[in-house]
């Protein structure tokens, strides 16, 4: 059976190139800035990262016919396309699109506790929806960072926390996407867990200084204090309910205690807490891509796989067909705008559960971590 449901999953990535998922275009776009980036840390020295007038010339060398963007991820995702500038540029998309959709893949079969067709179900729905496509084809990191979080949750299910905190690490590469998940399960009493976490974002934060320099690390945050890039806010709550402001800050912060209370509530239950820290963080962002909801899809995917029952099963299938690229093609799927609701809904049914759930298990590392929460 696995091998039979291999061939739809390859379907699935093929057709990110042969469909227009990039939304506006843009194909490997992403990755380009990616390269770009690493070319000039590895020719002109990592203090030089985000010196932007280099990383534009360099994306003119690689493919002069795609436009220039800056480099605004962390240092990490240039270290860790740095291994593919030797190769021509097509070549090293291709196997960059390859291992970021076979990483997500391989982390959904790998982490699920269903069993039989329940389980593949699940992964193909949730690599399924066009924003898992549109990632490949523009060559985004996000794929890499929702593999890290279910791997995470299968680590943290075998009572493996440090490895779990560690895994975790991937959020550093794409903060704005699940940086409230850490924190929810330090709310859910996952110390080890978080204290793992933050051990492996300092080695990470050592390393750039180290390679980068106080220079190239002020240049980092300089340009992170800088106006966001026009263009990604969609899905945002300017986007979605046309708030900005102290409202939308009110709302953040609503959003975040919401996280915390369920977190704290779901201790005997992680992948919960992570879930809930997912799509909090979603939520909260002020700056988030259509390829970024890739997180929605492993948060829906740990719930489905926590939440057995049907009244949990049909909403979560039924936002994955909202999701599918072919509704995009044909122009009947819902406006980008609208995929926050989902996030909303879910976490609302979140806060519920995490409410009436009853005998939670008390705040110790050893808690049962493969007891599930009552409904």
């Amino acid at each position: 059976m696995r091998v039979g449901l291999a061939v739809p999953a390859v379907a699935l990535v093929l057709s990110a190139w042969y469909h227009p998922m990039h939304i506006g275009g843009g194909f490997s776009i992403d990755f380009h800035t990616y390269l770009a980036a690493a070319r000039v840390g590895l020719q002109s020295g990592w203090t030089h990262l985000y010196d932007q007038a280099l990383v534009a010339v360099e994306q003119q060398r690689l493919v002069p016919t795609l436009w220039s963007q800056p480099f605004l991820s962390p240092p990490g995702v240039a270290w860790l396309v740095a291994p593919l500038t030797p190769f021509p540029y097509w070549v090293a998309y291709g196997l960059w699109a390859v291992f970021t959709f076979a990483a997500f893949a391989a982390a959904l079969a790998w982490a699920g506790v269903s069993t039989g067709m329940s389980r593949w179900i699940a992964v193909l729905g949730a690599l399924a929806p066009w924003w898992v496509l549109h990632a490949v084809s523009v060559g985004q990191v996000v794929p890499l960072v929702a593999a890290g979080v279910v791997v995470a949750w299968r680590l943290l299910r075998e009572r493996k926390d440090i490895a779990a905190g560690i895994v975790l690490a991937a959020v550093f590469l794409k903060p704005n996407t699940a940086i409230l998940a850490p924190f929810a399960l330090l709310a859910a009493g996952r110390y080890r867990a978080f204290a793992s976490w933050c051990a492996a974002g300092g080695l990470i934060g050592l390393i750039a200084l180290l390679t980068m320099g106080i220079d190239g690390m002020s240049a980092y945050v300089q340009q992170l204090l800088a106006p966001l890039p026009s263009g990604a806010d969609s899905l945002t709550f300017k986007g979605a309910l046309g708030v900005t402001g102290v409202a939308a800050t009110v709302l953040r912060v609503i959003v975040v205690v919401i996280v915390f209370v369920a977190a704290f509530r779901f201790r005997s239950s992680p992948g919960l807490a992570i879930a809930a820290g997912i799509v909090g963080t979603l939520i909260v962002a002020p700056y988030l891509h259509g390829s970024d909801l890739c997180l929605l899809s492993a948060a829906a995917w740990i719930v489905w796989e926590e939440r057995t029952a049907l009244a949990w099963r049909i909403p979560l299938a039924i936002g994955w067909l909202l999701g599918s690229p072919y509704l995009l093609v044909v122009g009947l799927g819902p406006s980008l705008n609208k995929f926050p609701l989902l996030e909303y809904a879910l976490l609302l049914a979140l806060l519920v559960v995490a409410w009436r759930q009853s005998g939670a298990a008390p705040l110790t590392g050893s808690a049962d971590l493969r007891t599930r929460a009552p409904a």
